[in-house]
């Protein structure tokens, strides 16, 4: 069974691996084997990670791009497989909300900015998954082998309350994955999401938590909802990630959306 999940010999690129799931499965990649390039725009968060990669006994290293620039991920690419080599495992793991496209309770839809709306679709959609899969991507055809993990949202499924842009550009994502796993089931690369339910992080904290660290009301709506009675901690995502990245326990595993949220989508009352 440790030989099925080995990752050994594969060379993982993480988009987003400065924030906290994508370090949390970059760090799970690194402890199997894999040799990780951390991808994203700050260099101190990005080192930081790669620190904790080493201390841990992994081989990790950092390569700076903006993964809304097809130039920026290609120097980064180029740059990774001269040292490390072609990628076998790219997660998609940028993305995120913008106060401007959330709207508060009795907010007039009609009157969300078309530019905010814009800035959530080019964050989770363009840079978060078409991008990076049409420069990674390029070099996994060539090889002949890869599995993409795109970081998706439950909320892609079914929306949820004021994220109107981040639930709509999630649930471009899901389509995306199952377009891209048929097109290139063919040609040895594997397209799959995950969809993570509710782990608090630096862009959702304040929408969870009160300043004095007692949930909020939303937050209680959410665990109420959630069968397990509680949020998700970033490092649960390893098993999916690591299942879907092997070549070996998820060989015949493609096209498919994840969901990690603790019975939350599972939950009608």
């Amino acid at each position: 069974m440790q030989n099925l999940f080995s990752l050994q010999n594969e060379v993982a690129a993480v988009i987003g691996g400065t924030g906290g799931l994508g370090g949390a499965m970059a760090e799970a990649l690194a402890a199997n084997g894999a040799k990780v390039v951390i991808v994203g725009r700050n260099q101190q968060r990005g080192q930081e990670r790669v620190n904790a990669i080493e201390t841990a006994g992994g081989v990790a290293t950092f390569k700076s791009a903006d993964a809304q620039s097809a130039q920026s991920l290609q120097d980064a690419r180029d740059a990774m497989e001269s040292e490390m080599g072609i990628a076998t495992i790219l997660v998609n793991a940028a993305g995120g909300n913008r106060p401007e496209a959330t709207l508060p309770p009795g907010a007039d839809f009609c009157a969300l900015p078309l530019s905010a709306w814009r800035d959530v679709f080019d964050l989770n959609l363009v840079g978060g998954v078409l991008l990076p899969c049409q420069v990674f991507g390029q070099s996994m055809l060539k090889s002949g082998k890869g599995s993409v993990i795109n970081i998706a949202s439950m909320s892609g499924m079914t929306p949820l309350s004021r994220v109107v842009a981040y639930s709509a550009a999630k649930a471009a994502v899901i389509n995306l994955t199952q377009f891209l796993a048929r097109e290139w089931a063919m040609r040895g690369v594997r397209v799959n999401a995950i969809s993570p339910g509710f782990f608090p992080a630096e862009q959702n904290r304040a929408l969870l938590y009160n300043p004095d660290g007692s949930l909020s009301q939303r937050g209680q709506q959410i665990i109420g909802h959630t069968p397990m009675q509680r949020f998700g901690q970033a490092q649960e995502l390893a098993g999916a990630v690591c299942w879907l990245a092997s070549p070996a326990a998820s060989s015949f595993v493609t096209g498919q959306n994840i969901v990690v949220d603790g019975g939350f989508s599972a939950t009608t009352i």
